[in-house]
């Protein structure tokens, strides 16, 4: 690196510890770095996103850019929480505003048990309907059948800032066998602008273990996935699958063996979506 090289931090998102969650880089001074600079950081660094911070319109605020390590995202919730954590570390907790291309998000940092935790307020969600014909084809690049799905929770395609397929499984263990088409998901995804697929199973009506394939972004998969959390916990009110105003919690990461924890709020009256979760700074030597 160079003298006028920007400074590459590293945090854990939905995890105190840094060898949990997901791991996000974060520029927080990304001033005169054009898009391809942008993308050639995220990539070097390998990680599912990498946030990228300029000046926002008022204090406390920012403009943040999210780029995996192939393309631009239009919206990330982890790197979101890895950044907002940073930036609470440097100027301390408090209320920040993040202007995505989406949309503005605000984003409050407190002090939590065992790090900083950050939750964002999403971008107002929707929900819509997915033809047969493409949850077919789906399943088949999964290697699932129909069978396998939890007849309760239908697939449907949720928004809380990027598209993402939700697909709910029976059983754990069939959530725990991910072996997919890597090539041919990613085609998939990306004819149909889904950022991410969020594989569920139910273990209760709050409690809730998660998956999330990214092969769009050249990653295999998202150890924790804020955006999926949003767009899924619209997804539960869309159906009528859980209480207007409701507290779920999303475990994620075990299976790659980086446990990570969502915390999903909904609040009656508020179509957006609340997403909490800790963040920590990985040493230099992880």
């Amino acid at each position: 690196m160079t003298d006028n090289a920007p400074e590459v931090l590293r945090y854990a998102a939905f995890t105190a510890d840094p060898a949990g969650g997901n791991p996000a880089g974060v520029v927080l001074d990304a001033t005169g770095l054009d898009t391809a600079a942008q993308l050639a950081i995220a990539a070097e660094l390998g990680y599912s996103e990498t946030a990228f911070l300029t000046p926002g319109s008022s204090e406390r605020s920012f403009a943040v850019r999210y780029f995996s390590p192939l393309a631009e995202v239009p919206f990330c919730g982890h790197a979101t929480v890895a950044t907002a954590v940073a930036l609470a570390e440097r100027i301390g907790p408090g209320e920040l505003l993040f202007e995505t291309s989406v949309g503005p998000v605000p984003i409050s940092v407190t002090a939590g048990p065992d790090a900083l935790e950050a939750t964002l307020t999403s971008v107002e969600p929707h929900v819509l309907e997915i033809p047969a014909a493409d949850v077919t084809e789906a399943l088949s690049l999964l290697n699932w059948s129909a069978t396998d799905l939890d007849p309760a929770l239908p697939p449907r395609i949720g928004y809380a800032g990027a598209r993402h397929l939700v697909l709910a499984v029976a059983t754990r263990e069939r959530l725990a066998d991910l072996a997919y088409d890597f090539d041919g998901l990613a085609r998939f995804m990306t004819d149909r602008e889904l950022t991410t697929l969020q594989l569920v199973w139910r273990e209760s009506d709050t409690v809730f273990h998660v998956r999330n394939p990214f092969p769009v972004g050249g990653v295999v998969e998202d150890p924790a996935t804020g955006a999926a959390a949003a767009a899924f916990g619209a997804y539960l009110r869309d159906l009528g699958a859980t209480t207007p105003a409701a507290v779920l919690t999303l475990h994620q990461g075990h299976d790659l063996g980086r446990p990570g924890r969502l915390r999903v709020e909904l609040r009656a009256g508020d179509p957006r979506i609340r997403v909490t979760g800790a963040g920590v700074r990985i040493p230099a030597a992880e």
